[in-house]
């Protein structure tokens, strides 16, 4: 009966595609279309949830861009301009120190120690010109000697004021004796300050440091000195000095000027005979120190050619020479 069950007009099963068990199986799943498919589940499976692994940080940073750091124009021209004045100040300090240390090496002068002659008081306008120490820079053999000199210097020019006291007497007593007061303000102003520089200050240099050329110096100067001395204590009249000749001349008609004239001619006196008798003890101290005139001159030729007035002043000359050669030529 079942043979008669089937359709005999149905198209035989096998060449139907769709009865294919492999397809009709596969109609047939409960597998979800892939339109409706959820990669997101709500309730993720725990074995997913179990070993889910965070991701690593990216092997570099992004790049961010930093704001610029680099200051403006008129900030940096500021900042030189600062930089500017704090070293303008500072050498302005360092000139000023230089300037405080080169005075004081000029009042110390080239002993390199503080001047103290002539002993001013500090609030004197005029400083102390030279250093002077018997003890300490003339050597003990030629101090006695040194100092000797020294009051003589200054027993001279006390000689030299009382001369002119007693010109001035002599221009009261006489109207024709104006030229002697006149002249003999000129020998104190002339006499002092040049005896000091002229010969007691090369000797006082010659006992100091054993100068050929100091001695010699002194010894040229001084001779010159002791023929003032003897030219002041004969007293040639018009000559601006109190001594004996003029002395004698007065005192026949005006005692009282006459002895102070005599008087002044005695301190010429001891001026003259103390001078000559130095000029002997120096020369002998000199030939004791091995000095002579071929040191003299040697030292006198390097102290030239060390001068730097000297060389300023020859270089000077070279240049002016080769200039009006260049110019004639």
């Amino acid at each position: 009966m079942s043979g008669f069950d089937s359709n005999p007009f149905a198209e035989p099963a096998i060449d139907n595609p769709f009865n294919d068990p492999s397809v009709t199986q596969a109609t047939s799943s409960k597998v979800e279309p892939v339109d409706q498919f959820n990669p997101f589940p709500a309730h993720p499976p725990d074995s997913l949830a179990t070993h889910t692994t965070p991701a690593p940080p990216p092997p570099y940073q992004p790049a961010v861009l930093q704001p610029s750091s680099e200051p403006s124009p008129q900030a940096t021209a500021a900042v030189a301009q600062a930089n500017l004045l704090r070293q303008q100040e500072e050498l302005e300090r360092k000139a000023a120190e230089l300037d405080r240390r080169e005075q004081e090496i000029q009042s110390r002068g080239p002993t390199g120690k503080e001047n103290n002659w002539p002993p001013l008081p500090k609030s004197f306008p005029i400083k102390p010109c030279f250093y002077q120490d018997f003890s300490e820079e003339i050597p003990p053999e030629y101090q006695r000697v040194c100092k000797m000199i020294y009051y003589l210097w200054m027993f001279n020019c006390v000689t030299l004021f009382l001369n002119m006291l007693a010109c001035l007497a002599f221009f009261t007593a006489e109207s024709t004796a104006g030229v002697d007061f006149g002249l003999s303000i000129l020998w104190l102003i002339l006499f002092a300050p040049c005896s000091f520089l002229c010969w007691y200050r090369p000797v006082y240099k010659a006992f100091r440091t054993d100068s050929s050329f100091s001695f010699f110096f002194f010894f040229f100067v001084f001779f010159c000195q002791v023929v003032i001395f003897i030219i002041q204590t004969v007293g040639i009249p018009k000559w601006g000095n109190s001594g004996w000749i003029s002395a004698f001349t007065i005192i026949g008609t005006n005692k009282a000027v006459g002895g102070i004239m005599i008087m002044v001619a005695i301190l010429f006196t001891i001026c003259a005979v103390l001078s000559i008798i130095l000029l002997k003890m120096v020369h002998s101290m000199y030939r004791r120190t091995g000095a002579s005139f071929h040191k003299a001159q040697q030292e006198f030729s390097q102290g030239v050619f060390t001068n730097k007035t000297f060389q300023t002043a020859a270089a000077g000359a070279a240049s002016s020479a080769a200039q009006g050669a260049f110019q004639g030529n």
